[in-house]
């Protein structure tokens, strides 16, 4: 700590310290307008030694500050308040905010312009470190902007404190061994989700999802209010998912407890996602892992049962035909209704021949990210240049479509 002697203030902030001394200011306002100097104290600590270097007098007693109207004489009761906000949550990190009046802020402001300070702290961060530590003292939890697990905001207004919680995050990978499976909830196109007679008042498409199915043990592990599944793309509701599985991201949604059993939670999933869905993988995960894992574009394998009558000879001509030039994909008809009418550039990176009988075929293909590859097979009315079935004249038909290998973990 500095002697209050040769506590480093410069001429210009002890002038404007004694205009500053007849606004009957609180020590925390006072010293505030001089944040910036004296590192390591707090704002009374701070007024106290600017106070002894101008050693003419004691400055007027405030009885009612003009700037924060008492309330950091207040602080505990804040604390108190945020303490049960946060009733019933689990949390060991948070961070908190604060809500002013705009009135109060700008009556600082002219303040500052008054006495000619340029070292001053606002009284929102002020008010809002201070906060945060007497929390930290009170709960044992840590305080800070990285990674909280809630976040109390502070509305001086109206005298109350909103609790944010944040979610949980956990990634893994699924494997979907059911035909009939969305990835995610699918709301009813006729009622949107609301319910009716078509949905048999579920307000959803499917009765089921990947997404129920792996968040149901974490929303009962944590009293989670809902959960969002951020999966790396997704496959067809009639296509399986093999392989090392999908790369997804869950956010569980105003979790109570965050502190989970993944081992528990895997064998509760195994059990009762049996024959339909396996989650593989399970760890923690953080907010930006959606990001990752919703921008990532890796090449994917698929196995492909085609209906059509060809020849061993024309296929593979067909394939090296195919690999040879760039694929033109306008959106498909079957999705056109929710995506943007354009078209897209892809490429059939490896296609292989597996077996064929008298009127059908098994191919093996790897593909960029985005490649329809029905459409690839079929031609969609034409809408995908070249596709398989141009490039053989003949229909086509797919009759079952596997996807055997998302590539995220290839090194480019």
């Amino acid at each position: 700590m500095p002697d209050p002697v040769t506590f480093d203030v410069p001429e210009s902030a002890l002038a404007a310290a004694r205009r500053a001394r007849t606004r009957g200011l609180c020590p925390e306002c006072f010293g505030r307008l001089f944040g910036r100097l004296g590192h390591g104290l707090t704002n009374p600590e701070r007024a106290a030694r600017i106070e002894a270097i101008l050693g003419d007098g004691s400055p007027p007693v405030a009885t009612a500050c003009p700037v924060c109207e008492g309330v950091f004489g207040r602080s505990d009761a804040w604390v108190d308040r945020s303490i049960r906000a946060a009733e019933g949550f689990e949390w060991h990190r948070f961070t908190c905010g604060s809500r002013w009046e705009p009135e109060l802020l700008a009556r600082e402001e002219s303040l500052w312009v008054e006495v000619g300070t340029e070292w001053g702290e606002s009284i929102r961060s002020a008010f809002n470190r201070e906060l945060g530590k007497r929390i930290e003292a009170r709960s044992g939890a840590s305080g800070g902007t990285v990674r909280p697990d809630v976040v109390f905001l502070a509305d001086l207004a109206v005298g109350r404190v909103d609790l944010t919680v944040l979610p949980v995050y956990i990634q893994g990978r699924y494997r979907k061994l059911d035909r009939t499976l969305p990835q995610t909830r699918w709301p009813c196109r006729r009622c949107q989700g609301r319910g009716c007679d078509t949905c048999g008042g579920t307000g959803k498409t499917y009765a089921e999802s990947v997404e129920e199915i792996a968040a149901a043990p974490f929303l009962t592990a944590t009293g989670g209010e809902g959960s969002r599944f951020h999966g790396m793309g997704r496959e067809d509701i009639d296509a399986r998912m093999l392989g090392r599985g999908r790369p997804f991201v869950l956010e569980l949604l105003r979790p109570r407890h965050r502190t989970l059993d993944l081992t528990w939670i895997a064998a509760e999933l195994a059990r009762s996602a049996a024959g339909r869905v396996e989650v593989l993988e399970l760890a923690p995960a953080d907010a930006p892992d959606v990001v990752r894992v919703k921008e990532a574009s890796p090449d994917k394998s698929y196995r492909v049962g085609v209906v059509g009558t060809a020849s061993v000879a024309k296929v593979n001509e067909a394939l090296d035909l195919a690999l040879a030039r760039a694929i033109a994909q306008r959106t498909p008809t079957r999705v056109a209704h929710r995506r943007a009418d354009r078209v897209r550039t892809r490429r059939i990176v490896a296609a292989r021949l597996v077996d064929a009988s008298e009127g059908r075929f098994t191919l093996d293909l790897r593909t960029e990210a985005g490649t329809y590859v029905k459409e690839w097979v079929e031609g969609d009315g034409g809408r995908t240049e070249p596709s398989l079935a141009a490039l053989l004249g003949v229909p086509l038909k797919v009759d079952f479509l596997d996807v055997m290998e998302i590539h995220d973990t290839e090194v480019a």
